[in-house]
């Protein structure tokens, strides 16, 4: 017989499945719950006696105030501990299906609430290798899920039935429609992780279950017969076991046998509504965010490198020093690591929501310890030691409009593309509503300034969904400020954003070294000297303590280091092919092969120096600095006048004086060797034009290239030249800043004592 192809799907079916969980197919809704919304009221153990009449009840014993809660009533409708009931779910057609544990009232909200112990379809088997096939139509697997869920969630009671008893009850195989039970009636032999997808022995339901007090050897069963996923939790503290004991004895609340049994779970308790047991949650659509297939370009032609060129120590040295390249390990963020690590862990473990902020300077590993702590727990996910969750990076330098934030978070949860409207409305429907299996989400907003918008209806979404019951979900918020919330984000922003705060502060230099040399401790040589990594590490700690800005320093140093090594080889002899003499001298380590290897240059200081004046220095400061020395000393007396003067505009003659002025003073032998230079003869024999002045009964040597110089600082905008006959009548001013050009000449040795200095 062929298989019958199914239609497809409408978008409004589509749709719908966005918002499903898993449930069970449920047609007829609310049935047993009737049309009228009675309030909910608890049902005590002495409570015996009511009358009921047209849905109001009248008692005639009052319950005392330390008696348990054994049930629930709204109208005619009753639930008591151990009941197999139906939950609503997102879907209309579909409901959950588990056992009452407990109920409650929540403290916040005063709501009455009930612990549910979940039955699993076989469609949330999520390993397909390990899934099995055999399953029944209406088959259920019980597990080890746990969720709180409110009272209003209730749609009716459930019946389980084992396979013979099943048959036995509906000779047919199904239920009648016309029947009551029709959609209420499912087939439970097996109990299941779904995490691991492991499965106990077959059992027959009415033998393991009757009533609530075969609950704990049903539990028992399913842990012995599948495999834990979650690591077992740290002993409590004696003074945390001694709190716990005296809030559960403490006279006039309600207790289970299920309370007396949290002393062995060995787990401190978190809140005083006490839960029971680790929760998992599974989504059956929910899988890993989907890498899209990437756009396919034209190759373009590739470089072939030399063996010699992967292999070289600059090389490797340059890898390991780049900013993209992921360390091994993350030095020096031990505490802050932990402190994450922790929190995200135990979120996801209870399956509770939460907002963390994270703040420091730029460069001080806040994305990085984030990114190591991700990994990790992915690491424990794998080894099936953690519950599964979601992550989503939203980086607000990364995305066009804020709002996209909703459509990349929703494609995450359900691997969907959808508008940023259409997604927010499918996160607020998602994040309210109760989903007994949800897998909790992880979100890391990061360059969260980035994200502000006029209204700030992005940040208060997304701080307000971790606070909702159901949502189980954990933004991670990391910003460069510490005071982001109170300067940019309104109150009711920053409420939401909770106390829970972690500083990065910035590196000291200390472990600014460590972090250098954990990176070059795979690279072979030692081509940054100990002394240079400190010095770099005292001068960026000293600014910001920003380790990119270090390890980017370090990196321009050996590209330094490597071209002057380059250079040195190149003007020396070519490497040769081995020889008979060369292969001879090998044994002894005087092999004349790679001379320019045993020549290279090791990372300085002053090589330091110098990566670090390239990273602070504007272009125009570079372009100072490569200009000729003319020009340098045309600038010198350009100051020195204007200093002198107080005025901003200085003749070109008085600048020229002044310049002469400066150079009979100056030691520099440059200046008097090449510009105060008077006729002389120099070895090829033509006779150089002595620049003279005379003036009464000596010589006073003219400094010469100044004209040169005006002209080529005026094209560079450096300078300003009036336009008019005659050379010294004219006006001369300077177009930049004298700071910028103090700045950049103050270290020159080839100008040093011609006041750029002071």
């Amino acid at each position: 017989m062929g298989a019958i192809q199914k239609p497809k799907q409408t978008k409004l079916e589509r749709a719908r499945d966005f918002l499903k969980g898993g449930g069970v197919s449920r047609e007829d809704s609310d049935d047993e719950l009737g049309t009228e919304d009675y309030p909910w009221e608890w049902m005590y153990e002495d409570d015996n006696h009511e009358d009921i009449k047209n849905g109001t009840k009248k008692r005639k014993s009052t319950a005392a105030a330390d008696s348990t809660v054994i049930g629930a009533r709204m109208g005619l409708f009753e639930c008591r501990l151990g009941d197999a009931v139906l939950l609503k779910s997102e879907a209309g057609s579909e409901a959950w299906v588990g056992i009452v544990q407990h109920f409650f009232e929540d403290e916040e909200t005063g709501d009455k609430m009930a612990n549910f112990m979940w039955f699993s379809t076989p469609n949330e088997i999520r390993n397909k290798a390990k899934k099995r096939t055999d399953a029944l139509e209406h088959e259920l697997y019980i597990s080890l899920n746990y969720d709180d869920n409110p009272l209003e969630s209730i749609n009716g009671k459930a019946l389980i039935l084992s396979p013979d008893a099943y048959a036995k009850k509906f000779p047919k195989g199904t239920v009648p429609r016309n029947s009551k039970l029709f959609g209420k009636v499912f087939i439970c032999r097996r109990g299941c992780n779904t995490r691991t997808a492991t499965y106990t022995e077959e059992f027959v339901w009415e033998d393991i279950y009757r009533e609530f007090d075969n609950i704990y050897d049903l539990e028992d069963l399913i842990k012995a017969g599948t495999k834990e996923t979650r690591k077992k939790q740290r002993a409590p503290k004696r003074s945390d076991l001694e709190e716990f004991v005296a809030d559960d004895d403490e006279e006039g609340g309600p207790r289970t046998p299920k309370k007396r049994r949290k002393f062995n779970d060995a787990v401190t308790p978190t809140s005083k509504r006490k839960e029971l047991t680790p929760r998992k949650f599974l989504t059956p659509s929910h899988k890993r965010i989907v890498v899209k297939k990437a756009l396919e370009f034209t190759p373009l032609g590739t470089r072939i490198l030399s063996p010699t060129a992967l292999s070289s120590p600059f090389q490797v040295a340059r890898n390991q020093l780049h900013v993209s390249s992921v360390p091994a390990t993350l030095p020096c963020r031990e505490e802050e690591f932990s402190e994450v690590y922790n929190h995200l862990e135990k979120a996801i473990t209870d399956g509770t929501g939460s907002c963390i902020y994270i703040a420091g300077t730029p460069g001080t590993g806040k994305t990085a310890t984030v990114r190591e702590v991700i990994a990790q727990l992915n690491a424990s996910v794998q080894a099936e030691e953690l519950d599964d969750f979601i992550f989503v990076e939203i980086n607000g330098m990364k995305v066009t409009d804020p709002h996209q934030s909703y459509s990349l978070l929703w494609e995450a949860l359900r691997e969907e593309r959808v508008s940023p409207a259409h997604a927010l409305d499918l996160l607020e429907r998602e994040f309210s509503a109760p989903s007994p299996r949800r897998v909790p989400c992880v979100v890391l907003m990061d360059e969260l300034d980035q994200l502000v918008t006029k209204n700030q209806s992005v940040m208060y979404n997304f701080f307000n969904w971790p606070g909702l019951r159901h949502s189980r979900l954990i933004v991670l918020a990391v910003a460069n400020t510490m005071d982001l919330p109170e300067r940019t984000l309104s109150n009711k922003i920053s409420s939401r954003l909770g106390l829970y705060r972690i500083t990065f502060k910035g590196y000291t230099h200390a472990q600014l070294i460590q972090i250098i040399e954990s990176r070059l401790a795979n690279a072979p040589g030692n081509i940054v000297h100990p002394d240079a990594i400190q010095f770099a590490s005292r001068k960026v700690a000293a600014v910001s303590g920003d380790a990119r800005r270090a390890l980017d320093i370090c990196r321009r140093a050996v590209e330094i280091a490597e071209s002057e090594s380059a250079t040195q080889d190149t003007q020396g002899d070519a490497p040769g092919t081995p020889s008979k003499k060369g292969r001879g001298l090998k044994a002894t380590g005087d092999t004349p092969l790679k001379k320019g290897l045993g020549k290279q240059h090791t990372v300085t200081i002053a090589t330091i120096k110098q990566a670090i004046n390239e990273a602070t220095s504007s272009p125009l400061q570079q372009y100072l600095r490569a200009l000729p020395l003319a020009s340098k000393l045309f600038l010198a007396a350009l100051l020195a006048r204007v200093r002198r003067s107080g005025i901003g505009e200085v003749m070109v003659g008085d600048v020229l004086d002044e310049a002469r002025t400066l150079g009979l003073l100056t030691e520099l032998a440059p200046i008097h060797d090449v510009l105060l230079l008077e006729g002389k003869h120099d070895g090829d024999g033509d006779e150089r034009r002595a620049a003279t002045k005379t003036n009464g009964s000596g010589a006073a040597p003219r400094v010469i290239g100044m004209e040169s110089a005006i002209m080529g600082l005026a094209e560079a905008g450096i300078v300003g030249v009036e336009s008019r006959k005659g050379e010294r009548a004219r006006r001369v001013r300077l177009g930049v800043g004298d700071e910028e050009v103090r700045l950049a000449l103050k270290d020159d040795e080839e100008v040093k004592g011609l006041g750029f200095g002071s």
